[in-house]
């Protein structure tokens, strides 16, 4: 289980030198995920630990035009950071004192510092410090002074661009699944609470887990399959829990309830049966399978419904 730490305020943080990967990671992308099995790989050969310094809120809703939508939880973002190898995160606040630090004092009091780096790895677009004005030749002008190398790494992709989190976000926009996939490497995943709705699904014979609020970035409106897993405290993590249909979106066949009109993202689990009220589920978006439509009575949803279903186990199959 990868550690994660405050590194709020800068203070000695770390025990033993490490290979510290600087970047926001939301998504933890393949290009991500390329640069981070490099950084392991070299702490691991070089006796050292593998570490990365990660931000939040994103800077640029506190010095840009406002923070993107997230891909990612922090806690998601430590899960996969762990999976592939980190051993600690430091999530050090990204406020207004902290935009306001000289790039010589984020190398100095923060990286060779409170999180002791050997070796800072950064992309080629790396900037920082106050109004960004650090940029690799001052960074590798720091690292010689102070005590720590510097690897830039540049951006990897495919045959449809390079890989970066706005790719994957203009991706889920779209409803554009087989991108995200092609993006993130794994499906995009929505999580949050089950919470009370109107629990007509009951009445139709199709009940549903309504997650409320959900921090991740929503795709389009419509019927998805999805892998669902539920969050277990004896292990501390999400498991597996069953193969699902998600609606996302207003219900239009559906004209009264306390959810009428609202934006609701409602899972029906397939062959499941039991209380999830207030357990923390994740959907793992596999497949679009049509848009949110209207439809002239119960029955004639009734019978979409069961398409759509064995439409899902199809898609899951499949994936």
């Amino acid at each position: 289980m990868i550690a994660v730490d405050d590194a709020t305020p800068a203070q000695s943080l770390a025990a033993t030198p490490c290979v510290l990967v600087v970047g926001n990671f939301d998504g933890v992308h393949l290009g991500h995920q390329a640069v981070l099995r490099q950084a392991v790989a070299h702490a691991r050969s070089a006796g050292l630990s593998a570490s990365v310094l990660t931000f939040d809120p994103h800077p640029a809703g506190v010095v840009g035009g406002g923070a993107p939508q997230r891909l990612t939880t922090l806690e998601r973002r430590a899960e996969l950071l762990s999976e592939l190898g980190i051993e600690r995160m430091y999530v050090r606040r990204f406020d207004a004192a902290f935009a306001a630090w000289q790039p010589e004092r984020f190398a100095r009091d923060l990286v060779a510092g409170a999180l002791r780096a050997s070796l800072v790895v950064v992309g080629e677009n790396f900037r920082f410090g106050a109004k960004r004005a650090g940029d690799l030749t001052l960074l590798r002008a720091l690292g010689a002074e102070l005590g720590f190398g510097v690897q830039v790494h540049a951006v990897a992709s495919d045959a449809h661009g390079r890989y970066s989190s706005t790719r994957a976000r203009q991706a889920v926009v779209a409803g554009d699944l087989d991108e995200v996939r092609r993006v993130l490497g794994r499906p995009h995943a929505l999580t949050g609470p089950v919470v009370h709705g109107d629990e007509r699904g009951r009445t139709i014979g199709v009940p549903t887990a309504n997650l409320d609020p959900i921090p991740e970035l929503l795709p389009p409106y419509g019927v998805y399959a999805v892998k669902v897993d539920r969050y277990g405290d004896a292990e501390r993590a999400f498991v597996p829990l069953a193969q699902g249909v998600t609606n996302i979106g207003v219900r239009p066949t559906v004209t009264s309830g306390v959810t009428s009109g609202r934006l609701t993202v409602e899972t029906h689990l397939l062959d499941f049966e039991g209380d999830l009220y207030d357990a923390r589920l994740r959907l793992h978006l596999v497949a679009r399978l049509r848009d949110e439509k209207k439809f002239g009575s119960l029955d004639a949803l009734k019978a979409q419904i069961a398409r759509d279903i064995e439409g899902a186990r199809v898609a899951v199959a499949g994936s």
